[in-house]
């Protein structure tokens, strides 16, 4: 990998980790066009561009970030916010474990990069259709139960396996208990970040330990600088965005990007 390679993966994983249209199915079809092998090393440096992206995340909801980790400490569910915390917590653990579980299936699936991205963007597909027409978006975050909080959990778990877009399977999950696009999206913001930093860690003290890190460090860096400046840009367009659009659109192209890479596989 060049240092012109990291920094096209530092604009894919900025421009897609937040809008709903898999980034880890563009990082992968980027890496089958490119013709870089999928190595240990290569599975290592896109799980850890993850990290640029999550700093944009907090960069951008610094402040809400600082109020849930303040009114953690309070007691359980004596506030809004500390119940908006709890519920980060509640719909966080479902994709940890399935992180730490499946994460050999996962890596397996990176042995064929336009298979693994053919189901991410197909699942993508699936699940935002079926949020634009099943959810009735009468629901607001302030409405938000446990309950709600452990189903959008759940459907985070699309996104490690078999794959799917992370921000897509969640705002997807959050539609479907029938909360307005923009209180989806905004959740699925906030939860995304404890398990994408979990993932990067995890990976980064991995790559440590095999001495994998050596191989990245030169190009690396500055991929996670691109990625979080564009992963910024991003978030701010999305939320805009969402206010006011249906997400067929992003459904449409995650079922079109996900039949080319299928034509491409058998060709």
């Amino acid at each position: 990998m060049t240092i012109l390679h990291s920094i096209l993966f530092g604009v894919i994983e900025g421009l897609t980790e937040f809008i709903p249209v898999s980034s880890t199915a563009h990082m992968l079809l980027a890496q089958h066009v490119l013709g870089l092998a999928p190595t240990e090393s290569m599975f290592a440096y896109l799980v850890l561009i993850q990290l640029g992206a999550i700093a944009a995340l907090l960069i951008y909801f610094w402040k809400d970030f600082w109020e849930l980790v303040k009114a953690f400490l309070a007691p359980p569910f004596s506030s809004a916010t500390n119940r908006l915390a709890w519920f980060i917590v509640i719909a966080t653990v479902p994709a940890l474990l399935a992180g730490v579980l499946l994460r050999d299936a996962v890596e397996g699936l990176f042995g064929n990069p336009l298979l693994e991205a053919s189901i991410r963007f197909l699942t993508a597909a699936a699940v935002l259709s079926g949020a634009e027409k099943l959810g009735q978006r009468s629901r607001q975050l302030e409405s938000m139960t446990w309950l709600d909080a452990a189903i959008i959990g759940l459907f985070q778990v699309l996104a490690v396996f078999p794959g799917a877009s992370r921000s897509g399977a969640s705002i997807g999950g959050g539609m479907l208990r029938n909360l307005d696009r923009p209180s989806a999206t905004r959740f699925a913001f906030l939860i995304s970040a404890p398990v994408m930093l979990a993932a990067g860690i995890y990976e980064a003290l991995g790559a440590i330990r095999s001495g994998l890190i050596g191989e990245l460090l030169p190009v690396l860096p500055l991929g996670l600088l691109v990625s979080a400046v564009v992963g910024w840009l991003s978030i701010r367009w999305l939320i805009n965005y969402v206010s006011g659009h249906r997400l067929y659109a992003f459904a449409v192209y995650c079922g079109a990007a996900g039949l080319l890479c299928l034509l491409l596989l058998g060709a």
